[in-house]
């Protein structure tokens, strides 16, 4: 098989260099990085962790889509024998194929994702009841990992930087129809304002490119009518 002609971006010369890589049999992007990193060239940076899609880590944009590079297989998004491989759309960038989180996890905070417990380890252990629209809602959202994949395919982070984001809002989502928290009206609130579910465009890129096939735009939806109704009954 010929080699790999793969693009990747350097943020030292604010540009990208390309490598020849050779290509083998059920070989991922995150593979073809490795190899450059491993043979190639020892300072080119990137992250990845558990290497089977469990936590999100090794998030890049390949080909300009934001993908997980240990569940992407080279004869899937290889044009022409080309992969062009640079770090996620809108965080900054750290080195090459590192971004900085922080920004994404901040906004996660300022959306109030955080559970606000309304029980003390005194008490005895609520059941849930699973069955009920409230949970069915709650466990649609809740596989989220944290790997801004969303983040990155969304036009409206590029366009707003102080849009909390489809992963923060759908976190939010989650704990709006969770019974044990008791953040709502705070909650509310803060979604409510300017980085929040209203500066949705509704483009649905989050939904199209999880890959753990979440529906974030229909979370951002739901909380678009839940604060809506919120500001009418407080009226």
């Amino acid at each position: 098989m010929p080699d790999l002609n793969i693009s990747v971006w350097r943020s030292g010369s604010q540009n990208f260099e390309t490598f020849l890589v050779p290509q083998q049999d059920s070989q991922t992007v995150l593979d073809v990085v490795s190899h450059i990193q491993t043979h190639l060239d020892p300072t080119l940076s990137y992250r990845f962790a558990c290497r089977v899609g469990m936590c999100g880590s090794c998030a890049m944009m390949v080909n300009g889509i934001p993908r997980w590079t240990c569940r992407t297989h080279v004869s899937k998004v290889a044009n022409s024998g080309a992969i062009k491989i640079e770090p996620l759309r809108n965080l900054p960038v750290v080195k090459d194929l590192i971004t900085d989180m922080d920004p994404f996890f901040d906004k996660w905070i300022e959306a109030k994702g955080v559970f606000e417990g309304t029980a003390t380890r005194s008490d005895d252990m609520r059941p849930v009841d699973t069955t009920t629209h409230q949970r069915i809602e709650a466990n649609a959202a809740i596989e989220c990992i944290n790997c801004a994949v969303c983040y990155a395919a969304c036009d409206t982070v590029s366009g707003n930087d102080r849009y909390f984001g489809p992963a923060a809002l759908n976190r939010v989502w989650s704990l709006v129809n969770d019974e044990k928290d008791g953040g709502q009206s705070a909650r509310l609130d803060a979604i409510s304002d300017v980085g929040g579910c209203h500066n949705c465009h509704s483009q649905g890129s989050c939904s199209l490119y999880c890959p753990n096939e979440l529906d974030p735009a229909a979370s951002i939806a739901s909380l678009k009518r839940r604060t809506a109704s919120s500001f009418w009954q407080k009226r």
